[in-house]
């Protein structure tokens, strides 16, 4: 399979008469853009905000990400949540780089909700700080799950992959100014010298425990939760097959950004041919019994023995009860003769005390931590707020809180914010953007 990303980088995001896309500068138009929203009966209201690296702005509570893209033959960008259900991973799809589409409460927010600060002490947290956010705020009619502290989100989160291809329409028909090619012949049919590498495979496992349908990151429109660990070829994941869901602690999080651009994927394919032979990857799922976590361990090792994986990467979206499918599939990985290296963040507690993962074993010798998510952040009072500031210590929100005997509120009355580092959207960067780095003491 062959996958052909095309870049228009974009400078610049601005409000205008026309939706276009001009020497980097990607122009909207509100009016229209609010209308197209407003499509989804579910969308009662709604507003649309940018945020630039630099601003001294907030946003909080954000529930999705995505990134702009199109394909010029017309296929659906989101296979399954956009339109018809067809295969991903070839042909040619086009991004605009450098921002994203947010989806924000206007009013509500849950458990799986972060935040992101655009300047200052913030912006080192999220990637997303670095990008220019077109923020979607939104409230729904979503009354049955209005003051629930877990949300789906659903109408807010599939608005955002349907605005970020609306978006994408303006370069549908342009020259990209670079082409980024994606491509891996058949695992059997490889010439002798490829072969020859070590061979290695990587097992994502996106949340998927929410029995209830609808939380759950989703392959190709289908809930994960009915999911079992399956070989896919990467440029499918590249090209929007898995979207995220809404249930897991934001700085845990996979947004569909991520996955849009999962960096272990290109840094796997930049060393294909090089130091290693790239197998693919296995999606694996995240469960909640001890017998459903063991079967997946089980189909995961046997796919990657069976494939020839000398080697393997472990990635865990989530912390916690999810540390035991990761650790068993790393053992499982081992067992088999597969040597593995798992990535995910740590929950030491706030003193950095605690034991990292739920589960380990002595097997899970090489893991990279990406963070612990309950370290403690304070970030001073912002000029401007997107969405809804309050949410974070009135909502439930993971890493926010209403009163602590010892800390008071989340949200002071001058705005400044203490919280953990839990509700930092995509804060840990478990994808691999993680510029995070070790300390001895």
């Amino acid at each position: 399979m062959k996958l052909e990303i095309g870049n228009f980088n974009v400078k610049d995001v601005v409000f205008g008469n026309k939706t276009s896309f001009k020497d980097g500068i990607l122009t909207i138009n509100k009016d229209e853009a609010i209308r197209f929203i407003k499509k989804d009966e579910h969308i009662t209201a709604v507003d649309l905000e940018i945020a630039k690296p630099g601003d001294n702005t907030k946003i909080v509570p954000i529930k999705e990400a995505a990134e702009p893209r199109i394909r010029p033959d017309g296929r659906s960008t989101f296979p399954g949540v956009t339109g018809e259900v067809e295969m991903a991973g070839s042909g040619r799809v086009h991004a605009l780089k450098g921002c994203s589409v947010l989806g924000v409460g206007m009013h509500y927010g849950s458990f799986g909700d972060g935040l992101v600060d655009m300047s200052k002490e913030g912006a080192k947290y999220t990637l997303f700080s670095e990008l220019i956010n077109i923020c979607i705020v939104a409230d729904t009619d979503e009354e049955e799950e209005r003051f629930e502290q877990q949300k789906r989100n659903t109408a807010i989160r599939i608005a955002t992959h349907k605005f970020a291809e609306y978006l994408g329409n303006t370069v549908k028909e342009m020259e990209p100014e670079e082409i980024e090619t994606y491509e891996l012949a058949p695992i059997v049919k490889r010439k002798e010298d490829l072969n020859k590498l070590p061979s290695v495979v990587l097992v994502m496992q996106p949340q998927s425990q929410m029995e209830i349908m609808g939380y759950n990151a989703r392959v190709y429109g289908w809930d994960m939760n009915k999911y079992i660990p399956t070989f896919m070829h990467p440029n499918e994941i590249l090209d929007g097959s898995n979207i995220s869901g809404s249930f897991m602690p934001s700085s845990s999080k996979w947004s569909t950004y991520d996955l849009q651009n999962f960096p272990t994927i290109r840094e796997l394919y930049k060393e294909h041919g090089k130091s290693i032979n790239f197998l693919g990857v296995i999606m694996s799922n995240l469960n909640v019994s001890l017998e459903q976590k063991k079967r997946s361990s089980i189909f995961v090792a046997q796919m990657a023995k069976s494939l020839g994986a000398d080697g393997a990467i472990v990635t865990e979206e989530g912390y916690g009860n999810p540390d035991a499918d990761y650790i068993l599939c790393l053992r499982a990985l081992e067992d088999v003769g597969v040597k593995t290296v798992g990535i995910s963040n740590e929950a030491t507690g706030r003193d950095g005390a605690s034991q990292p993962l739920v589960s380990l074993d002595e097997k899970a010798d090489a893991l990279v931590s990406t963070g612990n998510v309950s370290q403690l952040i304070e970030l001073p009072p912002a000029d401007k707020v997107i969405g809804d500031l309050k949410a974070l210590s009135r909502d439930g929100l993971s890493g926010g809180w209403s009163y602590d005997e010892n800390l008071g509120p989340s949200v002071r009355e001058d705005g400044s914010v203490i919280m953990e580092n839990n509700a930092m959207f995509c804060g840990d960067r478990i994808a691999g953007w993680s510029i995070k780095t070790m300390k001895e003491f």
